[in-house]
């Protein structure tokens, strides 16, 4: 099977290097010239276009940092369907809208092509040492070919079913969750500070009762000791996540109730200049609210 990797951030580039590590021969594509290069040292081939890196592939994985880069990357004019084989497979591993997910899905298909959501569950430092969770969708045959990446990129796989857009909808669905997690930790911090609680125990309280798991670990931890600039994801993606979260629920004609504190908060976050530090300063807002010194 020969694979190319399209997108070389934090996440892609710890993925590929995974992939590289396991001894699956890898080409690459990046329109940053150093993440390419460092990917080359790595032992990756190095295509000189997109439309390079999918006439060589029989597999493509991408983690794209938003929709309209995916939307660029598969449907222009040297994108990955007009470049791929017929029965190629498209991997879309970054965190995506249904909608595009839906567009490029029908392209796929009216190429005779295969796409495969598989979005991941965890942050670089995971992938890294292949501990992603994996969230998997599309045709049988797919996934089972693609089993022996999997089982290099991720220690947990969750199947979704046949449905590309299912894997879609669980990852927004997740996020959207860790987002109300985030906010509901920072109103509690904010609570117990207010009563000159020690915010350490607070901390305690939560991750060695009801709450002992890696978000409420991680995040409450940064927000007991106001920790902003220990970033896992930046506020910028927090409040794209937002974002996805509500027209995925626009889609089924549903409403998130729980959606417009968080992403107020983080609309407030980056207004201030804080659109860099993590998406936990959706917290910050909750303290500044509520009176609190930092």
């Amino acid at each position: 099977m020969r694979i190319g990797f399209l997108g070389l951030g934090r996440m892609g580039s710890a993925m590929a290097t995974r992939l590289l590590g396991a001894g699956h021969a890898l080409a690459v594509f990046d329109v940053s010239e150093p993440a390419a290069a460092r990917m080359a040292a790595a032992g990756a081939t190095v295509r000189a276009s997109l439309r390079d890196l999918a006439g060589s592939s029989d597999v493509v994985l991408s983690m794209l940092p938003d929709d309209e880069t995916l939307r660029a990357a598969t449907l222009g004019p040297q994108g990955l369907v007009g470049s791929l084989a017929a029965g190629a497979i498209h991997v879309v591993s970054g965190t995506h809208g249904v909608q595009v997910i839906d567009q490029i899905a029908a392209a796929h298909r009216a190429a005779h092509q295969v796409l495969v959501t598989c979005h991941v569950l965890g942050r670089p430092d995971l992938a890294a040492s292949g501990k992603l969770g994996l969230v998997p969708a599309g045709p049988p045959d797919a996934l089972r070919a693609l089993q022996p990446l999997f089982a290099v990129l991720g220690e947990r796989i969750f199947e979704a079913g046949e449905d590309p857009l299912a894997a879609t909808a669980l990852k927004v669905a997740n996020n959207y969750v860790l987002g109300c997690a985030i906010e509901a930790i920072g109103e509690g911090m904010a609570m117990v500070r207010k009563y000159g609680v020690d915010p350490q125990v607070f901390y305690r309280v939560l991750v060695e009762g009801l709450f002992d798991c890696t978000a409420y670990r991680a995040y409450a931890d940064i927000i007991a000791k106001m920790d902003w600039g220990r970033i896992g994801a930046t506020a910028v993606i927090g409040l794209k996540d937002a974002v996805l979260s509500r027209q995925a629920a626009d889609k089924v004609h549903m409403t998130l109730p729980s959606l417009a504190a968080w992403q107020t908060h983080l609309e407030h976050a980056i207004a201030r200049g804080e659109a860099n530090l993590d998406w936990s300063v959706m917290a910050r807002e909750q303290f500044r609210e509520s009176g609190l010194e930092e």
